[in-house]
């Protein structure tokens, strides 16, 4: 019999650890808190059968009370033997320790009953809560312990001994206290864990076998998922079909043991009914003896990133104006394609296009009309893109085309005589007084150089050498090589002769027509050789400006000129303007303010005594630009002239918008102004118009008194040319200085403003 009941209690209990374990693995996020609960009650029950086999053996045997009680007094759990009229009441030392009861109140009747009320979850005297105790089952209570900690208990109550008027009842309690605050901790956890994959917009989903996906709470969210399981087949549908072979080749990529994480980016439907950008990072872990396969990852939502990616693409090589690839895209391909040339034996033409005399354009009909014609003149270009071609505006009004060579050596210059046909079709409406036409110059890769940006560079080099002929078609020839090299020679020649200070200032003298004295002086740079030869700006400054050596012989011109004009005042010749020329990508910088104000302050010159001379076709280039770094200028107290003005195709207009401090008339104007009444006029009307401004003005190229009279007579403030003095050196300049002031000697001083 005996045998038969263990045999019976194994089985229950082996059932009852198998069902324990079966909601385990169905319930994985409770499986710990279930096993101990199930352990903790295992145990309690086995403490009750012990505890009634102890008092059984008490009423068979010579075993007493007292031994039980010692028993009872040692055990780890909370155990309490009460009869119904609580006429008997014994708590072990682990509960009497938690409610607070020393050992000498131990047989304290009355401070045992409050105190099992207390236990049980009652209140003062109310006994009602023992009609639940008794009940059966488990009773959870929860009170506070001696320290003020609040326990949390579990009761499972057996009758021990019926009694007619009363009966005893064993309590044993399993303190769920330390359970449910790590319950309360992974629950806080989990909650936290939660709000950070929702705050960071991350979800996740997670399969054992690849064909059925479990979906974190966010990743429901942000896919509009109606449910945490989905299949492989409804989760792949999601998926856009071009993105569809990446997660493909993510799902079938061999586990790992180490679980590298790999990222792909998919395009997935998502809540809003949209596409979205995501970010999928995800493992692919191989199977263990003790766990499963595991696949799956975090879904991150980048479409703002991506659209910002594509953005930044699009105004890295997308030409904003024409919208048509600009240079980097040029370069970025034809760089590929020189590499396929080489590699499949093919070849490619670039040509290189320019809009023949459009600052007409722009000055004549408006920037918007400008840019028109810019957008329609590369929508032409698109018209002839071969296979594997491209179109780009590479500059201002400089565009390139690339076509594939299809053994016919006339179709570049046959290509670029149709989109001369076609563009001069756009000479209607606003266009019609204007002859629209393009120049070009094409070469050959990968025969003409040694990479793709020596091809276009020779391309570039055809037409210019053709610049002059408006409408020219122009292919690069190896001879036009020779020049190249020359030009290279002279280039290294420079910048020794920067190292060597071999560059020198001279200057012109500014004369004030009203009394005669001078006023200013215009620096102009020139280069001594050794042996005394004098090599003109116009031979050497076009060389610079193509390298990097014009920023240094600028920054030369500038500081030099202050230093002269500084010792100039300080060896006691009068105070005079100095003039110097900046070039366009010297003005251009944007650091140009600092660099002034650098060389005046390192000269300690006065603002004042310097001025600053643009040509109009520099000045209007860029219009917005320009009349922001003059007005940087005009900020520090610097003077601002026009140079040449006249000789470009500005409006008078453009007077009102530049902040200019003196208008200087070219020569062209001067050198007839004594026999031709219209340039006579055209001075007169510009001089009057610049004095309405309170601009001053100036003539350069004057060469006899006869052109000097009328100039004054005109209203002209200034004057320069032969007939005052040519370029010199600073010592003949000084000798210069003091003849003036012996021959002016008694007028009144210079009047300039």
């Amino acid at each position: 019999m005996k045998r038969s009941t263990a045999a019976a209690a194994v089985l229950v209990i082996a059932a009852s650890a198998l069902i324990v374990l079966a909601y385990g693995f169905f319930r994985p996020e409770i499986a710990v808190v279930t096993l101990i609960i199930y352990v903790s009650t295992v145990i309690g029950l086995g403490l009750i059968a012990l505890v009634i086999s102890k008092l059984y053996l008490v009423n068979r045997s010579s075993v007493g009370a007292d031994d039980f009680i010692s028993i009872g007094e040692e055990l780890n759990t909370e155990i309490v033997v009460w009869s119904d009229d609580f006429s008997y009441i014994y708590m072990n030392r682990q509960l009497r320790k938690l409610l607070g009861i020393a050992d000498a109140d131990k047989n304290d009747h009355l401070k045992l009953k409050n105190a099992l009320v207390k236990a049980f979850g009652g209140e003062g005297l109310d006994t009602s809560v023992f009609d639940e105790i008794t009940a059966g089952g488990t009773h959870e209570t929860s009170f506070q312990n001696a320290d003020g900690r609040q326990i949390s208990i579990a009761w499972s109550t057996s009758i021990v001994k019926k009694r007619r008027k009363s009966s005893v009842y064993l309590s044993n309690g399993f303190n769920l206290t330390d359970l449910k605050k790590m319950k309360t901790s992974l629950a806080s956890a989990n909650d936290f864990f939660n709000s950070a994959m929702n705050l960071a917009e991350i979800g996740f989903i997670m399969s054992t076998d690849k064909k059925k996906y479990a979906a974190s709470p966010e990743a429901v969210r942000m896919l509009g998922l109606s449910t945490g399981n989905v299949d492989l087949k409804a989760f792949r549908s999601l998926i856009d079909p071009s993105s569809r072979i990446q997660f493909d080749v993510a799902i079938n990529s061999p586990p790992d043991s180490a679980g590298d994480v790999r990222s792909v980016e998919l395009q997935i439907r998502s809540a809003d009914g949209m596409y979205h950008w995501y970010s999928f990072r995800y493992k692919s872990i191989r199977a263990t003896k003790n766990t499963p396969p595991l696949f799956g990852g975090a879904l991150m939502d980048i479409t703002q990133e991506h659209e910002k990616d594509l953005l930044i693409e699009r105004l890295a090589y997308i030409d904003e104006v024409t919208e048509i690839a600009n240079r980097n895209k040029l370069m970025d391909v034809g760089r590929e394609t020189y590499e396929t040339c080489h590699l499949l034996s093919c070849s490619y033409w670039i040509i290189v296009l320019d809009i023949d005399r459009f600052h007409i354009i722009n000055d004549t009909c408006g920037y918007n009309n400008g840019n028109s014609i810019l957008r329609d003149f590369a929508h032409i270009l698109y018209k002839f893109v071969t296979p594997g071609g491209l179109a780009a505006r590479i500059s201002g009004d400089n565009f390139a085309l690339l076509l594939r060579d299809l053994g016919d050596d006339d179709l570049p210059a046959r290509t670029a005589r149709s989109i001369q046909e076609e563009f001069a079709k756009l000479a209607v409406n606003d266009f019609s007084v204007i002859n629209l036409s393009c120049s070009a110059g094409y070469s050959k890769m990968p025969e003409d150089g040694d990479s793709f940006l020596e091809v276009m560079e020779h391309a570039e080099f055809a037409l210019k050498s053709a610049s002059s002929t408006v409408g020219s078609i122009s292919g690069y020839v190896p001879r036009m090589h020779d020049s190249i090299i020359g030009t290279a020679e002279l280039e290294k020649s420079l910048a020794l002769a920067i190292d060597n200070n071999e560059l020198q200032l001279f200057y012109q003298p500014k004369i004030n027509l009203s009394t005669g004295r001078i006023m200013g002086v215009e620096a102009l740079i020139r280069w001594i050789k050794p042996d005394g030869t004098i090599i003109t700006p116009d031979e050497f400054v076009p060389v610079a400006e193509s390298s990097h050596l014009i920023g240094r012989i600028s920054e030369f011109v500038l500081s030099e000129g202050c230093r002269q004009n500084k010792l100039w005042q300080t060896m006691g010749f009068p105070e005079i303007v100095m003039s110097i020329n900046f070039t366009s990508s010297d003005f251009y910088q944007a650091d140009l303010r600092d660099k002034v104000f650098e060389a005046l302050a390192k000269s300690k010159l006065s603002p004042e005594w310097l001025e600053v001379e643009l040509t109009e076709t520099l000045a209007l280039s860029d219009i917005d630009f320009a009349v922001s770094q003059m007005n940087k200028l005009r900020e520090l107290g610097v003077k601002l002239a026009m140079d040449d003005f006249g000789t470009g195709y500005s409006s008078l207009s453009y007077l009102q918008i530049l902040p200019i401090t003196l208008l200087k008339l070219d020569r062209s104007f001067i050198t007839d102004i004594q026999h031709d009444n219209i340039a006579y006029e055209i001075v007169a009307a510009v001089i009057r118009i610049a004095k309405s401004k309170k601009i001053e003005t100036i003539a350069e190229g004057i060469e006899n008194p006869g052109q000097e009279k009328i100039l004054r007579d005109a209203g002209c403030d200034f004057g320069q040319g032969y007939l005052y003095g040519k370029p010199m050196p600073p010592d003949k300049l000084e000798e210069f200085f003091v003849k003036n002031a012996e021959k002016t000697a008694g007028k009144r001083s210079d009047g300039r403003k």
